[in-house]
């Protein structure tokens, strides 16, 4: 891919200050009350108005749902009083994300929940550098959640980014690991804690909903209409996750929801299941990205 006027690193941090301006705005506001739809769509709308393009939609998981959700159409759930909400959203600018979360409560029973997120990811980033193992920064997290009287959740991680993939191979655990990776100066990782109480289970399972979705192969079908989807999602997405919503605006919703079944089956399409805590706990996430240099570290989101 031809890169414009600015390099790789730039695209980077211009993704990190619009991340970092919407999810402050969204930590700042009272969602109670809204539906799950307006507020991904809010958030969505605002990531463009300020010169980015979400990549990926946003995520609104709320109490024991860790990750993963995104607004249906017209979704009508609304946020309640005693809801812990996480928002996770990501910014792109030729592909170069930024991806970054809060955690929003209103309920001040899980202020000390949400603040062990904040918290362990504070630790983790002040020895995040060039040459740090990723199991030390696992170590870091799962100390600092622990100390405060919660657990992290196991089979939830950090990951490394490149352009236009999300989660591009390198895992950053919330817990020590045996295995291990060095970070590397001027590659883009994501460090995000998921805490949950100290009854919960400490992992994760996959829920039954499924409504973030991503192309994993571009082998035509060799049916027209179906190549013709196929051919309109990569044009509009790329290899970055999408959301039945951000099709509407070209297809019926009932005919989106059904081409995208087809190449699911067909192994073009994957789905994102939702995650939710093994024991229905509640969950709290913080997230920042970061770009490891020779003599700092850039957190683009801060």
């Amino acid at each position: 891919m031809v890169i414009l006027n600015l390099d790789f690193l730039e695209y980077y941090k211009n993704a990190g200050k619009i991340a970092s301006r919407v999810r402050e705005n969204a930590r700042r506001k009272d969602h109670r009350g809204k539906t799950l739809f307006e507020i991904c769509e809010s958030i969505e709308r605002e990531i463009r108005e300020n010169g980015g393009i979400p990549a990926f939609p946003v995520n609104t998981s709320i109490n024991e749902i860790a990750a993963h959700y995104t607004a249906e159409p017209d979704d009508q759930r609304v946020v309640n009083d005693g809801d812990v909400l996480k928002i996770d959203l990501g910014v792109h600018q030729q592909g170069f994300i930024a991806d970054t979360a809060v955690t929003v409560s209103y309920d001040p029973n899980y202020e000390s929940l949400v603040q062990t997120a904040e918290n362990a990811l504070s630790d983790a980033l002040r020895i995040a550098k060039v040459d740090t193992k990723s199991s030390e920064i696992g170590k870091t997290i799962e100390n600092s959640i622990k100390r405060s009287g919660f657990i992290p959740i196991q089979n939830l991680s950090g990951h490394s980014l490149e352009q236009y993939t999300i989660h591009a191979g390198k895992s950053i655990p919330n817990i020590w690991t045996v295995g291990s990776f060095q970070l590397l100066a001027n590659h883009a990782y994501a460090i995000e804690p998921f805490v949950t109480l100290k009854n919960g289970a400490g992992i994760v399972r996959e829920g039954s909903i499924a409504n973030i979705f991503a192309i994993i192969s571009r082998k035509p079908t060799k049916d027209k209409e179906l190549d013709d989807f196929l051919n309109f999602l990569w044009e509009r997405f790329k290899s970055l996750p999408f959301a039945l919503r951000w099709t509407t605006d070209r297809y019926d919703e009932k005919y989106s929801r059904e081409i995208i079944e087809i190449l699911k089956k067909k192994k073009n399409i994957h789905s994102y299941p939702i995650l939710v805590e093994g024991n229905d706990k509640i969950v709290a996430q913080a997230e920042h990205t970061i770009i490891p240099e020779s003599k700092l570290t850039n957190v683009i989101t801060m």
